[in-house]
């Protein structure tokens, strides 16, 4: 089958290579043309809404935010007014109600829709490795799944329209709120004079060690702030958890303060960081750097 792919951005575009890789005759559309540019180089087609909507069974996009899919699929010329019997996956990191808007309004069109969002940032994008987290029906689903495959390492269904979104802002608030721990911990342990590299070899065996540890630990020491998943894209995400969180009367105290410490990252200049610069917020309260010693 053929297959459209929209959203070419730090993840897009590693996940869409992939799916050539693959083997897959596919569709790819963005505006960015250097990453349409890339892309067909690599075997790709550039294809506009009417001709991914007309030509491709198969339709995933991976977008900023729920408006801009929303403008994609329903727009002025969007997408849905293109789109053949057929299934959209939209992996983009959204609020679950939005989820079920498009599936809703794809239903009636006779049009499947997953929602999948993914979990592992740049570096799993790039290497194929992603978790994908789904909600939607098992048929739909399991339309998807050599897609999913060719992507990832790992591919659930959840549930119904929305549990896939919901999962992935699960996933956010425990990451991010665990950055935020690992920040502070290492904050005050450098300025009590211990060596970070050394604090953190110590503990990365125990019940301390995480994947988490192991991703950015490293990252703070070395001062490399360079993104694979951005402070920007996060705070948007813990933005949709809170939104998610006080329409159904779910009180998040930490989630609520990291949303704040993200907002002094985004006006302090720090906001195309990736999420280890969270550091930086604590560095900042305690006048300290995390740091090599003798750097």
């Amino acid at each position: 089958m053929k297959a459209g792919f929209i959203g070419l951005g730090i993840m897009g575009k590693p996940m869409a290579k992939n799916l050539l890789k693959a083997g897959c005759e596919l569709y790819v559309n963005d505006l960015n043309k250097d990453a349409v540019a890339e892309l067909v180089a690599g075997g790709a087609k550039e294809g506009d809404y009417e001709t991914i909507g007309k030509e491709c069974d198969i339709v995933l996009m991976i977008l900023p935010n729920g408006a801009i899919v929303q403008d994609v699929l329903f727009g002025e010329n969007g997408l849905a007014g293109y789109l053949k019997p057929g299934t959209v996956v939209d992996m983009s990191s959204v609020t679950p109600t939005e989820s079920c808007t498009c599936a809703e309004k794809l239903a009636a069109m006779q049009i499947g829709f997953v929602d999948s969002p993914v979990s592992g940032g740049e570096p799993k994008a790039i290497d194929g490795t992603l978790a994908f987290m789904a909600g939607g029906n098992e048929a739909d689903f399991e339309k998807l799944k050599p897609y999913f495959d060719a992507m990832g390492a790992s591919a659930l269904l959840i549930g119904k329209s929305g549990s896939g979104s919901v999962t992935k802002l699960t996933n956010q608030v425990i990451v991010n709120l665990t950055i935020a721990a690992v920040s502070e911990a290492f904050v005050l342990c450098s300025k009590a004079g211990a060596d970070p590299e050394k604090v953190y070899q110590a503990i990365r065996g125990g019940l301390a060690g995480s994947v988490i540890l192991d991703a950015k630990v490293p990252m703070m020491i070395e001062r490399n702030f360079k993104p694979g998943g951005k402070i920007s894209i996060n705070h948007k995400d813990i933005k949709n958890v809170m939104a998610t969180a006080h329409s159904i009367d779910v009180p998040m105290p930490l989630t609520s303060q990291l949303f704040e410490i993200m907002q002094y990252l985004k006006v302090t200049g720090h906001f195309d960081e990736d999420h280890a610069g969270i550091v930086q917020y604590f560095e900042k309260l305690a006048d300290v750097e995390v740091k090599k010693v003798n750097a």
